[in-house]
């Protein structure tokens, strides 16, 4: 049996870099997969372990993109949740985010990039510490152009429910925060109260401005665990 305390095995995950894409835990990324070194890497991952590492991609990766451009240490593996094959050999799945983990360093000959990756390990924090974040998110999800959304929707039926206000946090995060760089930070951070608290001012900001995003608020995919 698995003690709690045991880091899960994620020593050989497919890594997944893209330039603008940062996946959180429990956020759920739609893929459609056409190059031939993914498309191996999908075939390989749905034979396997169902499991993709979402990397992001450094400044200046145009310059070396079909080789290994410098990605971030902090990545998100996730689990692929459906897949489909197309005739022409693409794919379509859908990446649920997993668990936060750092690259230790890649390896292998395959025609795409695996990585040996250690999971991150965050402070453990009691879920009454969040009654003031959970409010404050509540509030901005009262607004009229929020709560009239199908979007806004899930995330008041959440706050209503026992999912715990961190895991909230990453959702707000990966569905409304466009900056991608603090949202590549906010994945990295270990301190769970400094994590929340940083999307919660974010958020917050981004209300002030609702009636210029909320075309793009309400067209995120709100597929959500």
């Amino acid at each position: 049996m698995k003690h709690p305390t045991d880091q899960e095995d994620f020593s050989a995950v497919p890594l997944f870099p893209l330039p603008n894409v940062v996946l959180f835990p429990g956020a759920i990324l739609p893929l459609h997969i056409f190059e031939e070194r993914y498309k191996a890497m999908t075939a390989d991952a749905i034979r396997g372990s169902k499991r993709i590492a979402m990397a992001l991609l450094r400044d200046g990766w145009e310059k070396n993109y079909h080789g290994q451009p410098a990605i971030e240490p902090v990545v998100c593996v996730g689990d692929i949740l459906s897949h489909e094959k197309l005739p022409d050999g693409r794919y379509n799945f859908l990446l649920r985010g997993y668990k936060r983990a750092r690259l230790l360093r890649e390896y292998g000959d395959e025609p795409y990039r695996v990585g040996w990756l250690e999971e991150l390990r965050e402070t453990k924090e009691m879920e009454i510490d969040f009654a003031d974040e959970r409010r404050r998110l509540e509030s901005v999800f009262q607004t009229p152009l929020l709560r009239m959304s199908s979007l806004g929707h899930k995330f008041i039926d959440l706050l209503t429910g026992p999912t715990p206000t961190s895991r909230i946090a990453d959702l707000v995060a990966f569905y409304f925060i466009d900056d991608i760089r603090l949202k590549q930070a906010l994945l990295g951070e270990c301190d769970v109260r400094s994590r929340v608290g940083r999307v919660v001012e974010s958020f917050e900001s981004l209300h002030c401005s609702l009636p210029t995003c909320g075309s793009f608020a309400s067209a995120r995919n709100p597929n959500m665990n």
